[in-house]
């Protein structure tokens, strides 16, 4: 099975976002029929062996549409009733900081990417 996930998925695109104690990867990936899709990976350092906890989503073109309309209105919900963000849906760094006790000192941010492209909802 190893053998058809290598030939399976060729990575194309990538986008990393840190946040925090969590790492997020955005692949864009082929298949052999030279279909695109995506895989979204949280990846967390696990301090007891220093190996890393990884989490999956595959997301496939036919989902799109209705993946981004319902992650959309979820995010809307969230800053609609947090009070984490102002009336105007932009998040309070000062609220959203104090109300997250476990985030170490490396935090930059929900949003923070190395790239200049920004996830934002």
């Amino acid at each position: 099975m190893a053998d058809f996930d290598k030939r399976d998925q060729e990575e194309i695109f990538s986008r990393r976002v840190r946040a925090g104690k969590r790492t997020y990867f955005f692949d864009v990936k082929t298949t052999r029929s030279e279909d695109f899709y995506l895989t979204i990976t949280e990846s967390k350092k696990r301090f007891s062996d220093g190996g890393y906890e990884k989490h999956k989503i595959f997301l496939y073109k036919e989902d799109f549409e209705s993946f981004m309309e319902t992650l959309n209105e979820t995010v809307g919900f969230i800053k609609e009733k947090s009070p984490a963000f102002d009336e105007d849906g932009n998040l309070d760094e000062n609220e959203h900081i104090a109300n997250k006790p476990h985030v170490g000192d490396d935090y930059e941010g929900p949003n923070h990417t190395d790239d200049k492209d920004e996830l934002k909802f």
